[in-house]
């Protein structure tokens, strides 16, 4: 199997097998899916640990509104008492605005975090440094988990306008955000690897061979954003062993010169002749009027 280091930027995404016979529009497609359900985990995440907090999220037109402005407006939430947590609400206001503050109970808060701790760790990104290989059916198995648990806290569901429950449809609405600058189309995803643009309609073979024990680094990236920057020939961490060897080679020379160091030869405690002249009764004389 070919092993690929994906990364974007400079940054490390994910580890993931392939073969050299493989289509390069089907690897193409097979990395943006496990990249952008990488990324839907992460907002997940965010998104429950927010719901175990302050409770389901208001309607739009209320998100952000003092309580004095929705009772001059006459809004009503009608989701809030459909919605309730397992066990009924504890009341945790939100500051920013965007959820009820109905908030579930703190055990079953804890049943939100530790499913979102586990589904990170299934897609984290230190996968890569355990050398572990990501795959769709793990993106998918931390999906699930985290659809269980808030399925668990709110069995009656969330409101159709609830960010969870509209990345759990794949209705998410990602314009204006940041999230949205991460996202990568299928279409405008390309790979790149030693400076080369891997072309659609090729195999990995046409550019590494036949070698199945290979392990490459490749970068993704939008189309119309043009080569992404060369690996470094050292890593960072070799750069950190090198300075560390350097800073312990020049205290090893410092030591040195300071065992080099005669200048002690001029003190009075290093001349042999002291001793006699003491007994001669040669010591402290001065020439010259006193």
């Amino acid at each position: 199997m070919v092993q690929l280091h994906v990364k974007r930027g400079d940054e490390s995404q994910f580890l993931f097998n392939t073969t050299v016979d493989a289509p390069l529009e089907t690897l193409i497609q097979q990395i943006t899916a496990i990249y952008n359900g990488r990324l839907k985990v992460e907002r997940l995440c965010s998104e429950i640990l927010e719901l175990g907090d302050h409770g389901i999220a208001l309607p739009p037109n209320m998100q952000g509104l003092t309580e004095e402005q929705i009772e001059e407006l006459k809004l009503k939430d009608e989701w809030e008492e459909k919605c309730i947590p397992t066990g009924g609400p504890v009341f945790r206001k939100d500051e920013i605005g965007r959820r009820n503050g109905q908030a579930p109970s703190d055990k079953l808060k804890e049943v939100l975090t530790r499913t979102v701790e586990e589904a990170k760790a299934l897609t984290s990104k230190k996968q890569v440094q355990a050398n572990v290989c990501v795959t769709m059916e793990m993106v998918k198995e931390a999906l699930d988990q985290l659809r269980g648990a808030v399925m668990i806290v709110y069995p009656m569901g969330l409101p159709p306008h609830d960010p969870i429950r509209m990345e759990f449809e794949n209705k998410e609405d990602l314009s204006g955000t940041q999230a949205s600058l991460q996202v990568i189309t299928e279409d405008e995803c390309q790979v790149w690897w030693a400076a080369k643009e891997m072309q659609r309609g090729k195999k990995l073979q046409d550019y590494i061979g036949r070698n199945e024990k290979t392990k490459l680094v490749v970068k993704i990236q939008k189309k119309g954003q043009g080569a992404p920057a060369r690996e470094p020939i050292i890593t960072d961490e070799q750069q950190k062993q090198m300075m560390m060897h350097y800073y312990r080679r020049q205290e090893e020379l410092k030591k040195l010169e300071q065992a080099d160091d005669d200048s002690y030869l001029d003190s009075e405690w290093s001349d042999r002749q002291a001793l006699k002249r003491q007994f001669q009764g040669l010591t402290n004389i001065k020439w010259g009027p006193r």
